[in-house]
């Protein structure tokens, strides 16, 4: 059985926002390293996040976060941080902004190449004296503030985790800051935080609790995805959007599967995470489906759908009503990329815990099935 370990102190709901100049006296940080990108800037995001600071004459922003974090970031972001003798960070963004903040803690407590601490290198460095990290998302899909890793696409090419469970003091969980968040963007997140919470549930390691906040957060996600992609003012469809994502990430420690691998190895050449999952999980969720036919059943339970509910389907015309992307060729991924891609999958942690061991053969079917 898996280690029970849910380990982050989440401040959550309307105005919690409000809790970050608490955590920075609490967390001894007197200046901060605020890391965001430009969009949540010009949307007036990042001023809304940290109004209870007041004025910050001085204040120290690396606002360049790409729309995929890269290791060329992190060392960018790292040496800014050095620069301005920083002691401490705080990430207010989307996934990649609160991926990249991580990974500058861990790159800031012990300068090494970063691809040492990755999970996929053979012997990955301890992370020691890394600076506190307090994390705000503006988006209700990775969950990046309560996962337990730092996702980077490195020089290498591979995209991958660099496991850092303990450089977030504190996550403030704040649906305000989603408001603004445009319906495409909603749509593709949303997806992600869903294909979260349905892969981990489906994963063969036994974690109960984790099953169950992983249905908990299924049912917030495809309940209110569809109001808060029609309405982003819909406060009750953030709330429970946001929260959504936070269980979906909680449950990361009980591993995901094929969506996430076919999905890394894509995302390593810059296609969006969420839509790539998005696309892949109804493909994923047909070839898994006669290894997980209970767990299949319980999933129509939950959605209040017939027992039989084709869930795949379900999902796939979810994506249609969303506007999202049908398949891989609407992104203009070439199929002469795809045994590359398969082998990448294979090589991923996430293949490890699909419900049944795909080979080569099995992904260059799926993702042509994708397509």
């Amino acid at each position: 059985m898996a280690i029970l370990s849910f380990n982050t102190k989440v401040h959550f709901g309307h105005g919690e926002r409000a809790q970050l100049v608490n955590e920075l006296r609490l967390n001894n940080i007197k200046r901060p390293l605020f890391v965001t990108d430009a969009g949540v800037k010009t949307a007036g995001v990042f001023a809304q996040a940290i109004e209870s600071l007041g004025a910050i004459p001085g204040a120290v922003v690396f606002d360049q976060t790409p729309p995929n974090p890269t290791e060329d970031a992190v060392e960018a972001c790292t040496a800014t941080y050095h620069a301005n003798q920083c002691d401490g960070i705080v990430g207010i963004g989307g996934g990649a902004s609160l991926d990249l903040a991580k990974a500058v803690a861990v790159l800031c407590g012990q300068s090494a190449p970063l691809w040492e601490y990755c999970n996929r290198h053979p012997q990955p460095r301890p992370i020691t004296k890394a600076p506190p990290v307090i994390l705000m998302p503006t988006t209700s899909g990775t969950g990046s503030e309560v996962g337990r890793s730092a996702v980077i696409i490195f020089r290498n090419g591979i995209k991958a985790g660099i496991g850092c469970p303990t450089v977030v003091k504190a996550a403030i969980c704040d649906p305000d800051l989603t408001i603004k968040l445009p319906p495409m963007m909603t749509a593709a997140s949303g997806m992600d935080a869903l294909a979260h919470c349905v892969e981990t549930f489906c994963s063969p390691a036994i974690n109960p609790p984790s099953d169950a906040i992983a249905m908990d957060g299924l049912k917030r996600l495809f309940m209110n995805i569809e109001r808060a992609y029609e309405d982003g003012t819909d406060l009750h469809a953030r709330w429970n959007m946001m929260m959504g994502a936070l269980e979906g990430a909680i449950c990361f420690q009980k591993g995901l599967g094929a969506v996430h691998s076919v999905s890394h190895a894509l995302g390593a050449l810059g296609y969006h995470h969420g839509t790539l999952n998005a696309i892949m999980l109804p493909h994923v969720l047909r070839v898994n489906a006669p290894h997980i036919s209970d767990k299949m059943t319980t999933m129509a339970t939950v959605l209040r759908m017939p027992a039989d509910a084709d869930i795949p389907t379900v999902f796939a015309r979810l994506n249609e009503r969303l506007g999202l992307p049908e398949g891989l060729s609407d992104l203009g991924i070439d199929p002469a990329i795809f045994t590359a891609i398969a082998k990448a999958a294979l090589a991923d942690n996430a293949h490890k815990t699909n419900p049944y061991a795909l080979t080569e053969a099995d992904y260059i079917k799926l993702l042509n099935a994708a397509l």
